[in-house]
């Protein structure tokens, strides 16, 4: 087994857009009450942590959108953005959302513990350095990978996102860098409609972002074609300090925001690539945090087949929580799956990568 810890609070329940809103604290209560299941609790480790304080959000987002978030502090109702809404405890859950990250980050560089799962609310994958948008308040996942460069002397990050909807605000904040490498699998043209083949990044970060523009309809397979085909080769070259994930459930199957056809079994197997992946090239270090997922049970069940993974269980009286034997494995490894759209990503890639 590997050690690993679950970041969870109620104050990320707290946070309420409107009664309607599909970004509900139903997202967290469905995966909170598992957790309080002493079978399951016993296995992980769950620390506590400070919020992420104004100096730190600014690393990534500017003084002004910091300031408007803040503002709206104690406001029954308050609207960013068409998509984007606060209630009262939203700013305060937003810094805890991303403390929640940057504890996790400082937590595999020190060794505490080998991975984390931040499950918190709101998201953060879209939201830019002014802008917040798309349920998204601060980027939780950025400002980690800022702080992990920063604060924990780390030289390369790499950051896997794999929500139905591209991570527009992670991509755009280190799009002309090279100390951290952006992949992104995501349904295309889709909102936020970023995420295109030819985005690849400027400058130094030529060649570090890697963008996997998806029509809809794409299962375990052909998930796990794209991370065996393109993932695992660039990472072992990249050599990060850490793996990160911006971990989406909105591929579900039944997802009512996408036409996906992933199931808990596709979520398991990519994550036990990067944790092969992790021991292999960053000493275990990942970390993943919750994005998307709007099917209660797709996304309780996706999460669980991911913990169960980070952790290594093999025993767990929850069939779901245990590790996918050697037989799923062979069968997803063997079948073929066609994806055109790959050939595409790697005529792209290998411009920069050995693919």
């Amino acid at each position: 087994m590997l050690k690993t810890a679950i970041f969870r609070d109620d104050l990320f329940l707290q946070h309420i857009p409107d009664f309607n809103h599909v970004e509900s604290p139903k997202r967290l209560q469905v995966i909170y009450k598992e957790l309080d299941r002493p079978e399951i609790a016993e296995k992980f480790v769950f620390p506590a942590w400070e919020p992420a304080s104004q100096e730190v959000l600014r690393r990534i987002h500017t003084k002004a959108l910091v300031k408007q978030v803040a503002a709206t502090a104690g406001k029954t109702f308050a609207s960013l953005d068409p998509d984007t809404q606060t209630s009262p405890q939203s700013y305060g859950a937003a810094c805890q959302a991303a403390g929640a990250v940057i504890k996790g980050a400082a937590m595999v560089a020190a060794g505490e513990v080998d991975n984390c799962f931040a499950l918190v609310r709101p998201p953060g994958h879209h939201a830019e350095a002014d802008r917040a948008m798309g349920f998204c308040l601060f980027n939780n996942i950025a400002i980690g990978a800022r702080f992990a460069l920063d604060e924990l002397k780390m030289n390369r990050v790499f950051i896997i996102d794999w929500d139905l909807h591209h991570g527009n605000g992670t991509q755009h904040s280190f799009y002309d860098t090279d100390q951290v490498l952006y992949m992104s699998t995501h349904q295309y043209p889709y909102y936020p409609g970023s995420g295109g083949l030819t985005e690849v990044g400027s400058g130094r970060g030529e060649g570090f972002t890697v963008n996997v523009p998806l029509a809809g309809g794409q299962d375990d397979l052909a998930y796990g074609r794209i991370f065996r085909e393109i993932l695992v080769p660039v990472v072992k070259q990249y050599k990060p300090d850490i793996i990160m994930v911006s971990a989406g459930f909105d591929t579900y199957i039944a997802d009512p925001l996408g036409t996906m056809a992933v199931t808990a079994r596709g979520f398991a197997y990519m994550t036990r690539i990067l944790v092969e992946l992790a021991a292999e090239v960053c000493d275990n270090r990942l970390l993943v945090a919750l994005e998307g997922g709007y099917n209660l049970e797709g996304l309780r069940d996706g999460v669980l087949a991911v913990l169960g993974e980070l952790a290594g269980l093999e025993d767990c009286s929850d069939q779901r929580l245990n590790r996918l034997d050697r037989a799923t494995i062979e069968q997803l490894e063997q079948k073929i799956v066609h994806l055109p759209v790959l050939d595409q990503v790697r005529d792209i890639a290998k411009k920069y990568w050995e693919l």
